[in-house]
């Protein structure tokens, strides 16, 4: 089986040249890992994406993309990505979510957390508050609405204003429930808090709001991160909040 190493910090100035070329295009690289016929794999990924690096024998050049055997086999290499790449980039994005601004939605002990991207003039966004709400209510999943500004003219006003309020999870709360949101100018604090969710929004790839992520329980039980962009439908709703619906 291909084993992955992880590139220490410390190894990054001695990329390969090809490689490290690859690097000052964006690619970030994560590790190093066997390949076939004399050449080297590297692991890498640009916003979220994971990429495949191989490294000719003569170490001048570099090819990206994905490498068959003669039964147009790749499950080694992507075993070797989906655990040393995937997974880390995966427990990384959770970490920008969490440190991410945001406005709690349920019960803070609930067992089960969703992020979700919401603006505040997304009517899909209103439309999954609302769906959501059996899970919420029951205390068994809390939402964490990371509020950016990008659909309309006045959507980053509007998404300071609530992150600005007194009680942003009232104020969410009652702008779900059709208050209007006055979009008015906020401290520079808060302004940049929307800049920073938005950056996050469009660093992560991400086109469509509402988007949620969460996590979830593989067959053999290892937690890996998922994401529903847009609306989910019935099913996905299920798995994202965990289960059915709980009776009201």
């Amino acid at each position: 089986m291909l084993g992955m190493l992880m590139m220490p910090t410390a190894q990054a100035d001695s990329l390969p040249a090809p490689v490290q070329a690859l690097a000052d295009q964006g690619l970030e690289i994560h590790g190093e890992f066997d390949a076939p016929g004399g050449m080297r794999g590297f692991g890498a990924s640009r916003q979220g994406q994971e990429v495949t690096i191989y490294l000719t024998p003569d170490g001048e050049h570099a090819i990206t993309g994905s490498l068959t055997d003669q039964e147009g086999d790749n499950q080694l290499e992507e075993a070797a990505l989906d655990k040393h790449v995937r997974a880390p980039l995966e427990a990384q994005t959770w970490q920008l979510l969490e440190d991410s601004y945001w406005i709690q939605d349920g019960q803070r002990d609930a067992p089960r957390v969703v992020y979700t991207f919401t603006d505040p003039n997304c009517p899909y966004c209103q439309a999954f508050w609302e769906a959501a709400r059996p899970w919420i209510e029951a205390g068994e999943v809390q939402l964490r609405h990371i509020v950016v500004g990008i659909l309309d003219a006045d959507s980053p006003a509007k998404a300071a204003s609530l992150l600005a309020a007194d009680d942003p999870a009232d104020a969410l709360a009652r702008h779900k429930q059709g208050d209007h949101i006055r979009a008015s100018a906020q401290p520079r604090e808060i302004e940049e808090q929307v800049y920073s969710n938005n950056q996050l929004f469009d660093g992560l790839g991400l086109y469509a709001t509402p988007t949620s992520a969460f996590k979830r329980q593989t067959d053999d039980g290892v937690t890996r991160l998922d994401r529903v962009e847009g609306m989910p439908d019935e099913e996905r709703l299920e798995e994202m909040m965990g289960g059915p619906a709980p009776e009201q």
